[in-house]
């Protein structure tokens, strides 16, 4: 009798085991379809706009508690509905790259069904949000939504190499939505600049990607500018973006001294890499510090504009 009752005991703890592991990987699964890493990177510039409204306006966080919450909940869901049905239009060429083979989407872990359902349920919850913390919030959610997954993802991604300069769009929105959830006017210069570096910043950062991984692009027939143009017009490129950007960072002069010394030494520092690229041996390998030095940027950028206020 007491052997039955531990023969039980172990069966129960086994399928406590698997139904904790199940769950475990349905919970990674679904932030792997999100896209989790970047929409934490969004929340952070999303996050930026609204606390530099608050600051150049004059307004409390203490004040405004609720619609930080509602616009950064929003960003959150919206950018998260967005990044699942990308992974649903790509089931085709997914499985064909090595960065993305993985995904449960490619794998069949999730199905169409399932990763369909999750992206619009993310995004129509998100628009309600950042509809309840302003109609201009919801209005460029519903924007960068609509450029992402329809006419980057479904139309630009696989038809001409303009693809990053309108994937761009979508993801310069974020502060927008920020800065409109405090202030709905959006009459400062100050979140337009937010837009213009969020714009700019993006080309170097994805071509950096695509160099890195142009052969799988080239598989799955992406017509990314390191496969149409080769490496030489590319790095050109975002030597130019980079360049560019570098002026347009210090147009935040109003944060103080503390800012523009940063923005610029930062901004200097970037730039330098990226020229250094056109007299590197290794182009692959220039890519991958390339990618990893802006996404340190971009961080370090928006941290240092919301520590500015602070100074």
């Amino acid at each position: 009798m007491s052997k039955m009752l531990t023969s039980e005991r172990l069966i129960d703890r086994t399928n406590v085991s698997i139904e904790e592991a199940a769950s475990g990987h349905i919970v990674k699964d679904v932030f792997t379809t999100i896209k989790i890493g970047i929409v934490v990177s969004n929340l952070i510039t999303a996050f930026a706009g609204a606390w530099l409204a608050l600051y150049f306006t004059g307004q409390s966080a203490l004040t405004e508690l609720l619609q930080l919450v509602l616009v950064l909940s929003g960003t959150a869901m919206v950018i998260a509905g967005g990044c699942a049905l990308n992974n649903y239009i790509d089931r085709d060429i997914d499985p064909i790259m090595e960065r993305t083979h993985g995904r449960p989407s490619a794998t069949g872990r999730l199905t169409g069904k399932t990763i369909l359902a999750l992206g619009f349920a993310f995004a129509i919850a998100g628009l309600v949000l950042l509809f309840a913390a302003s109609s201009s919030a919801a209005v460029f959610g519903l924007a960068g939504l609509f450029t992402y997954v329809l006419i980057y993802t479904m139309w630009l991604k696989r038809a001409h190499t303009i693809n990053t300069i309108v994937g761009s769009f979508a993801g310069a929105v974020p502060p927008l939505i920020g800065w409109a959830a405090i202030d709905p006017s959006l009459n400062s210069p100050i979140p337009w600049i937010l837009f213009l570096i969020m714009f700019i910043w993006q080309p170097p950062h994805f071509l950096a990607l695509a160099i890195k991984r142009v052969e799988e692009y080239r598989s799955a027939g992406i017509p990314m500018l390191p496969v149409v143009a080769g490496f030489a017009i590319t790095k050109r490129q975002m030597i130019v973006y980079v360049a560019v950007l570098l002026p347009v960072s210090l147009l935040l002069y109003s944060l103080g001294a503390f800012y523009l010394v940063a923005a610029f030494l930062m901004g200097s520092a970037w730039l330098a890499y990226a020229v250094y690229g056109l007299f590197a041996k290794d182009t692959v390998a220039w890519s991958r510090v390339m990618f990893v030095i802006s996404l340190n940027y971009l961080t370090l950028l928006f941290f240092v504009m919301v520590l500015s206020t602070f100074i």
